[in-house]
């Protein structure tokens, strides 16, 4: 049993010894790597805290620009209707305008109108008593020439009676 043992001894032990010198080794190098797990843990915990300190921020400004412009498109809505207003009022005064121009010019429109209608009136009583002068003068033609036939004829008959 005694050089079983020391066979073992002389096998294992040197191995034991490197298992041992390697289990060290393991143990180093997972101390060295939880310390660098540690330090990654902290730079993370603190890029945490600045990205919830940036996501706060960038809130705050989203809601100060987003309360900005919402005052200017308040702003630009009033006085988008205050030009609304002033050019509807514009636009009434324009109507105005022009509906009392258009209602001097309809009764200037008759008023020439009435004119013209007692013109064209006057023009056909002159036209009228112009055919009648001219009928006169045609009817006075004839009746000269009616006359002269007349007395030829009367001439005629006191040829003939004399005779």
């Amino acid at each position: 049993m005694e050089s079983i043992r020391a066979a073992f001894k002389e096998l294992i032990v040197p191995e034991l010894d490197r298992i041992k010198e390697e289990n060290r080794e393991i143990k180093a190098i997972l101390e060295v790597t939880n310390k660098r797990l540690d330090d990654v843990n902290i730079h993370l915990a603190d890029q945490s805290r600045r990205i919830d300190s940036v996501r706060d921020e960038l809130s705050q400004r989203i809601d100060s620009v987003r309360n900005e412009l919402s005052q200017r498109i308040d702003s630009v809505r009033d006085e988008l209707r205050s030009e609304i207003k002033e050019t509807n009022t514009k636009i009434d005064e324009t109507n105005k305008r022009i509906d009392s121009i258009r209602e001097e010019m309809t009764s200037r429109i008759d008023e020439t109108n009435k004119r013209i209608d007692e013109t064209s009136r006057k023009f056909d009583t002159r036209l009228d008593r112009l055919y009648e002068v001219i009928v006169r003068r045609d009817e006075h033609s004839q009746v000269v020439q009616r006359l002269t036939a007349l007395e030829r004829d009367v001439e005629e008959l006191k040829r003939k009676q004399a005779a």
